[in-house]
């Protein structure tokens, strides 16, 4: 499904050199990241929910709690729910088998260093409506009632997202080792626990299936909708009803289910990010896809099930223009890039050319910082936690988490065009000085 360019005796070596730098401090910092994840989404539920006892629960008695908790047994049995798993299980096969199914574009990716361009089967949009069109359905002919088992069995749901997580990290690894495999540059350390963590493989992939861009947009993603629809059950089914749900987790579902729905169709535009061109994929993108997004994620709509919140018709369409604005910053930027990648330039950018005849934005949103889709996001990832009040700052963990995420994102990039382009790249800095967030940072 692709066409080579280069000479196929090439030595695999030239193809696959050893990494020489470590990102996230390396091996310790791998390690630490790989129970970190896991122990934050499972800290997370367990500071902020019903059965603790608050959003945090009571503070005094916490320490003692959580020492408890680690020393009973029943504990440690209760994180698994073997229905859980198997509806996990079940829904993960769901989105396999839509992928085959479903009808979709073949597109091409960018050419790898190969010299190859990988194809990638283009219907996460299809999926995303079929999945709602049968959840959807289900709800209507027997009740909300009928869709809370997302918030009931959450533990549960977690526990078989990381062992998925898990599972697919090991495959990958072990996998990447067969003759012809091409590693990413920074996952061929050497090292397991680094290797493992970071990715090893560039596109691990079974036929045609490829694995990276599966997880990045389709069981993740979609499912966090569909436990945002759960949550929204769960109140319905507590208040009597749809027409009693508080209008604040209507406002998380509406804005968090466009914002993925513009993701899934949009598809082809993750063909160029860092996640599908320049990372591989081992342990820190299959818990993030799996895991992280779902079930982190979602703490807004599952905070409002048990602590509702009425905003009123001013609060809200205060919320709602600045999570608009967030999305039209978001989507224009992108638009620009989009467009000026692929030889169009409709709104006469200015642009930089570099010695190796590289063209770099300097006006439009991209004029006003290296990321302004950065800042969009930013927007929108605080416009969503808004609706949950200032009763406790829990809620507003996704946007210092995203902060910090889409910071060392930035950094990274950094690095690598300054690597790429070399002073040129210091000439462009001085053209479009900030970094995120315009005149700030």
């Amino acid at each position: 499904m692709s066409t080579t360019t280069k000479d196929e005796s090439e030595p695999v070596a030239d193809l696959n050199p050893r990494s020489t730098t470590y990102e996230f401090l390396g091996p310790p910092g791998a390690f630490l990241i790989s129970f970190g994840v896991p122990f934050m989404t499972y800290l997370l539920y367990f500071g902020c929910s019903e059965e603790s006892g608050g959003c945090p629960p009571p503070l005094q008695s916490a320490p003692d709690r959580f020492v408890e908790a680690l020393s009973d047994k029943t504990f440690w049995a209760s994180l698994w729910d073997t229905e859980a798993s198997l509806i996990y299980l079940g829904w993960y096969a769901f989105c396999v088998v839509a992928w085959a199914v479903l009808p979709g574009d073949w597109v091409e990716g960018v050419t790898m260093r190969t010299g190859e361009k990988k194809k990638y089967k283009i219907n996460a949009f299809s999926t995303f409506l079929f999945a709602m069109g049968i959840s959807c359905g289900y709800i209507v002919r027997n009740g909300p009632e009928s869709f809370t088992f997302l918030y009931q069995k959450w533990i549960g749901f977690v526990t078989a997202s990381l062992v998925m997580s898990l599972v697919q990290a090991f495959y990958v690894y072990a996998s990447s080792y067969r003759t012809g495999a091409l590693l990413a540059l920074g996952g061929n350390s050497g090292n397991f626990i680094y290797d493992w963590y970071i990715g090893r493989e560039l596109n691990p992939s079974i036929g045609s299936f490829d694995i990276k861009s599966f997880n990045e947009l389709r069981p993740g993603l979609i499912l966090w909708v569909l436990v945002n629809m759960s949550m929204v059950c769960e109140q319905a089914a507590r208040r009597g009803g749809f027409a009693n749900v508080t209008d604040s987790i209507w406002v998380v579902l509406a804005f968090q289910t466009w914002y993925v729905a513009d993701a899934l169709y949009n598809e082809p535009a993750i063909l160029t990010t860092m996640d599908i061109t320049t990372d591989g994929f081992g342990f820190m993108l299959a818990v993030g896809d799996l895991t992280w997004v779902p079930f982190v994620y979602s703490l807004q709509a599952r905070y409002l099930v048990f602590k509702p919140v009425e905003l009123g018709l001013l609060r809200t369409a205060g919320i709602l223009a600045f999570n608009l604005l967030g999305y039209y910053i978001f989507r224009d930027a992108n638009g620009e890039k989009n467009d000026f990648r692929n030889g169009r330039n409709p709104k006469n950018l200015k642009y930089f050319t570099t010695s190796t005849g590289s063209k770099l934005l300097t006006s439009g949103w991209w004029g006003r910082s290296r990321h302004p889709n950065y800042f969009g996001d930013l927007l929108m990832a605080f416009a969503w936690s808004l609706p949950t009040g200032f009763d406790t700052p829990i809620t507003y963990f996704y946007v210092v988490y995203f902060a910090v995420l889409l910071i060392h994102r930035q950094r990274r990039d950094d690095e690598n065009c300054e690597k790429k382009y070399g002073k040129d790249w210091e000439t462009y800095k001085k053209l479009v000085p900030y970094r995120i967030i315009p005149y700030v940072y």
